[in-house]
């Protein structure tokens, strides 16, 4: 851990810089882009029932959205008001009143012909309701009756065959804690979080490399560094604030590079809002964009590497910092060997990249003092998604670009809560402060009084296949309890997704709204618990910065859903209920008796409990992890690790496919157009010289399919790779394939080989051994 602090937010400079502007036309006008003015006026109308406690919440609360971290309308990175219209977007979810109960027991299947965009503008859930099969509602029951239900179902089941999740919505450290407590005091490891299928490979990855699994950075490194790189990360769209710090990086001389198979215009040129200069004219963000293939990343870096190791034969320490690898990196002749046994060719083919243009990255980061790595999906949501991550940290430790001002590797976190959510346990690989290895379980054991299961827990995808197992499987999932998520708009195959959870016997879904997930059949029941907002939980709660700022976010006075609680105080009744010989184990009284605990439980986290009033923080590890480059590894020094280009398995003439965010938060969608390039949430992302070869115009109905399923859009031209598509998530889950996860972190893939035709050619084949002719080829392929 480092022992530098944080030196809390910078001023920004408020002269012009004409050199930054992308027009001198005022606003934007003409081009394609949001429009700020009109979304915040939008979102003002939405809250106009609840203004006074919108303004409270935005005032007073920490962001629900993304994980930058901005209490109230401040951060700890630059001085002055920041909000963005993200984190407006969510303050809807926090200041609806409830859902009208005509609505709410409606006939089940009018619910089902809505989408999650519409049963989320209902309202909030009023109280506890359930659903048995036979049943064309939604009937009202008291939260006696269903924590009866529930818990009794759970001391008739062996513990491997339930199992806990919590999406990271507005979710506290002291809501993970608690759900990972509880979880091994009714004795089952089957407990997951959202993390597992955004940024676990990136906690995977840093652990093994630099012996951490969070930022060792910060985002003041950004403004100074030599050359801040985004890599797989549209933080323009996903985390709007962070534009601002772009924007002062720039001003400062950054070069911002970004790496993308998609040339993603929010990165190219941003209009930030709270900054009258880039409101009026723009800001240039990107200096270069090196458009690499879906899959390629691997390949790229080790065109980068391969040079380096091409510039160091010529002359000693032109490329890597030979004082930083001998005193802190682990295997530099192993990653040397490997990178320098690929030709240029193999590295060429799979990257998607020229030689020329992998040794001028090289060259540019050789060049630089110091550098700040930022990645986000484009690199975890693979099948090697923990190599892609450790293989931007073989960058950082030859460089010695870690553990200084300005330098550092940084997974952008895309929720307020996610960050916290493995650091407290919620997570079937660990418990608070450490894995489930053995010392620190008898550690955990002797602070929560009980036994922590040794087994195994499952991940969130192994658990929804265990619902289709045979009924006397011992790992047979006959109880689900979700605080939130919605698995048919998150995991891939939705379909497959669907006959999981109509396979449960009794689901539970503690949430603050209705999603479609929810209105899914189960067996015996379907349960669904009102949950508190982080904003009316007595006693506050705390969340977990990407840069691992620890805030704390009070209660704010405001209107109450009657019969909702706080989502920890749940766990712990249902708990006593399941056990209650013992409950005096599990029985928190409130939230700083939580944050009490956590101190004691998750060593770095000491400091929490004395967070109590609005504007408390702390961050944990220092500013700079891995300090001096000294790692938290046994032998402290960070680990090279070598590897092979991953196959992308793409046969000739076919594409490789991923998803992109639009106009949405995580799965919620606010709009049906991109607002940065006018797509449609059904259009169809491709090359236009791809196109062509094809016979496709722009506009043009087609099909995406493969063996998983099929998916109909519009064809648009953008600035795309060649050989690449991009359709939105969640609507194009259907083409990924279910039951793929990364072998470490257990992230599912989205990714994968597709074929594409025009819809009047695909229609036009009424005989499908047409379709299945080609599929069937697509298989043999990529098998």
């Amino acid at each position: 851990m480092g022992k530098t602090k944080h030196t809390g937010p910078v001023k920004l400079s408020k002269k012009p810089d004409p050199s930054l502007w992308v027009s001198k036309v005022p606003f934007g006008l003409g081009k394609v882009k949001p429009h700020h003015i009109r979304d915040t006026m939008k979102v003002v109308w939405e809250n106009k029932d609840n203004l006074p406690y919108a303004t409270r919440i935005l005032t007073q609360g920490v962001c629900d959205g993304c994980a930058l971290g901005v209490s109230g309308l401040q951060d700890q990175t630059l001085k002055g008001p920041h909000v963005c219209t993200t984190r407006l977007n969510v303050l809807r979810l926090n200041t609806m009143s409830a859902i009208k109960e005509d609505v709410l027991h409606a006939e089940i299947d009018e619910l089902r012909k809505m989408s999650s965009t519409e049963l989320r503008k209902l309202g909030r859930i009023p109280y506890p309701i359930m659903r048995e099969p036979g049943e064309k509602s939604f009937r009202r029951i008291s939260w006696d009756e269903a924590l009866h239900k529930i818990s009794e179902k759970m001391k008739a089941l062996d513990p491997k065959q339930y199992a806990f999740y919590t999406t990271s919505r507005g979710i506290t450290n002291e809501v993970y804690y608690t759900l990972g407590k509880v979880a091994r005091y009714l004795g089952t490891n089957n407990i997951d979080n959202a993390s597992r299928i955004c940024h676990s490979p990136s906690k995977t990855a840093l652990s093994r490399s630099v012996g951490v699994g969070a930022s060792t950075c910060n985002y003041k490194d950004w403004i100074g560094t030599d050359v801040l790189v985004f890599w797989g990360s549209v933080a323009a769209n996903n985390q709007p604030v962070s534009t601002k710090y772009m924007y002062a990086a720039k001003r400062k001389g950054t070069k911002i590079i970004v790496i993308n198979p998609y040339h993603e215009p929010s990165m190219d040129n941003y209009w930030v809002p709270s900054i009258p200069e880039s409101a009026l004219f723009g800001t240039k963000i990107a200096d270069d964009v090196y458009q690499v293939n879906i899959g390629g990343d691997i390949a790229f870096m080790h065109g980068v590497m391969k040079h380096w190791f091409e510039m160091e034969a010529e002359e000693s320490g032109s490329a890597i910092n030979h004082d930083f690898v001998k005193e802190h990196v682990n295997g530099f002749h192993e990653l040397k060997e490997k990178v320098t046994a690929y030709s240029w060719e193999q590295l060429e083919k799979s990257s998607g990249l020229s030689k020329a243009r992998m040794q001028e990255l090289a060259k540019l980061l050789a060049k630089s003092n110091s550098a700040v790595f930022v990645w986000s999906m484009g690199l975890t949501q693979h099948r090697f998604g923990t190599d892609n991550v450790s293989q931007i940290a073989n960058l950082a430790l030859l460089r010695g670009f870690i553990g200084r001002e300005h330098c550092g590797l940084m997974p952008i976190r895309g929720h307020s809560g996610v960050q916290g959510s493995g650091e407290m346990g919620a997570d079937p690989f660990v418990l608070p402060g450490g894995g489930m290895d053995e010392k620190n379980r008898k550690r955990v054991e002797k602070i929560w009084g009980f036994d922590i299961p040794k087994w195994q827990g499952d991940i969130v995808g192994v658990s929804l296949e265990n619902a289709v197992l045979p009924e006397d499987h011992e790992r047979k999932l006959k109880l689900y309890y979700m605080s939130g998520g919605n698995f048919l708009e998150t995991m891939p195959n939705p379909d497959f997704v669907k006959e999981c959870l109509e396979n449960v016997n009794i689901r539970v879904h503690q949430d603050i709204i209705l999603n479609t997930s929810t209105l899914v059949d189960a067996k015996e029941a379907v349960i669904v618990l009102p949950a508190m907002t982080r904003y009316e939980q007595p006693g506050g709660g705390t969340s977990t910065s990407t840069e691992r700022m620890v805030y704390f976010s009070p209660e704010i006075k405001g209107p109450r859903i009657e019969e909702a609680r706080p989502e920890w105080e749940i766990y712990v009744d249902l708990a006593k209920r399941i056990k209650p010989e013992e409950k005096h184990l599990i029985d928190f009284k409130d939230p700083f008796e939580i944050r009490e605990e956590i101190a004691k439980a998750a060593p770095n986290y000491d400091g929490i409990q004395h967070l109590k009033d609005r504007g408390d923080v702390f961050q944990w590890g220092g500013a700079w992890l891995c300090e001096d480059g000294i790692c938290p590894t046994p032998d402290g020094k960070g680990n090279l690790i070598a590897m092979d280009i991953p196959e992308l398995r793409k046969p000739e003439g076919h594409f490789y496919v991923t998803t992109r965010r639009g106009k949405q938060f995580n799965s919620m969608i606010y709009d049906e157009k991109d607002p940065f390039n006018d797509a449609d949430r059904y259009d169809v992302l491709m090359n236009e010289s791809d196109a062509k070869e094809l016979g496709i115009k722009e506009g043009q109905p087609v099909v995406v399919y493969n063996q998983h399923g099929s998916f109909n859009g519009n064809a648009k031209f953008v600035s795309l790779k060649s050989g690449n598509v991009e359709v939105h998530w969640p609507e194009g889950n259907v083409l990924i394939p279910k039951g793929v996860y990364e072998h470490l972190a257990g992230i599912p893939e989205y990714n994968t080989a597709v074929i594409i035709e025009k819809a009047e050619t695909y229609f036009a084949h009424k005989d499908t051994k047409y379709v299945e002719k080609r599929i069937e080829e697509l298989e043999m392929e990529t098998s």
